[in-house]
């Protein structure tokens, strides 16, 4: 048999289903035959934690379940800093959670860039469509400032080596989505992506900027390999409307993979045993992939 990737899973936020689909992703055979796995989290959940950072009553309050899934991220990041784990897959937090829990972090993106130093990007993946953010968690009000040259040239460089190193795609071919609809219209609907995106990807070698409303479709067509967006929420409507639950997120610029599920921690449903594990056991099984090619 194949030697089996050792990964770090996380559980998360307890009070979500984050504990449920780690349950349920270990017990499938194809996250069984690829992992060893190292589970992470507190103890008192449906599966047990291989390092518990606590314990969990289950009526524990937001700060006690952030302050939890905060630990057992940094306790992760330990384990792949020290070579005792190849990557890490984490389980859904609740980001309100994580700021009464003490890690002033507005997701598992932004701490991951903190613990390590590093500049990172977010990208979402699927077998239809890869799109990275170049601003992630922000206030829409903020995203004008915060798209810059600088911004658009660290998501380009990024990416490209990712798409190499890790997809193994020699030559990637990428987009830079526009801000502004029909990518400004030569000023009528704002001037950025003239006078920011369109140098930006110029001087990055990407192609674009082009509308949001076509460079994912032609992205799904083959067209590119990845598409870079300005902001949010027009790259994670595209990329979740073409691939919800089957898509996985990827941590981007670490010097280990790190990947997740494309969704959140579903507290509306945790405990009744209905969650589905899908795309974690995406996040597993991708995670194993590149963690074996590095």
């Amino acid at each position: 048999m194949a030697r089996r990737t050792r990964l770090a899973l996380t559980l998360g936020d307890p009070r979500g289903i984050g504990p449920e689909i780690v349950a349920k992703a270990l017990a499938d055979p194809r996250v069984r035959d690829a992992i060893k796995a190292t589970v992470i989290g507190p103890s008192g959940t449906e599966v047990a934690a291989d390092l518990a950072v606590g314990s969990w009553s289950g009526s524990g309050s937001a700060a006690d379940a952030g302050r939890l899934a905060g630990l057992a991220i940094e306790r992760a990041v330990q384990l792949a800093n020290s070579g005792a784990v190849q990557g890490i897959v984490t389980a859904p937090i609740d980001k309100h959670a994580l700021l009464a829990g003490g890690y002033d972090f507005p997701g598992h993106t932004e701490m991951l860039a903190s613990l390590m130093g590093a500049k990172t990007a977010m990208m979402l993946a699927s077998d239809r469509l890869r799109v990275v953010l170049a601003t992630t968690h922000i206030a829409l009000r903020d995203v004008p400032r915060a798209v810059t040259m600088s911004a658009i040239a660290d998501a380009a460089r990024i990416t490209k080596a990712g798409l190499r190193d890790w997809f193994a795609i020699a030559e990637p071919r990428i987009a830079l989505c526009a801000m502004n609809p029909h990518a400004g219209d030569g000023g009528r609907f704002g001037t950025e992506d003239d006078e920011i995106l369109a140098p930006a990807a110029r001087a990055a070698g990407i192609a674009g900027p082009f509308p949001a409303d076509t460079v994912f479709v032609r992205a799904m067509r083959g067209e590119f390999d990845a598409v870079i967006a300005p902001y949010h929420d027009v790259g994670m409507t595209a990329i979740k409307v073409a691939s919800f639950g089957h898509a996985v997120n990827v941590t981007l610029g670490l010097p280990f993979p790190r990947t997740s599920p494309d969704h959140g921690t579903a507290m509306d449903i945790a405990g009744q045993g209905i969650a589905s594990p899908e795309s974690l056991i995406a996040a597993i099984l991708l995670c194993a992939r590149v963690a074996a090619r590095q």
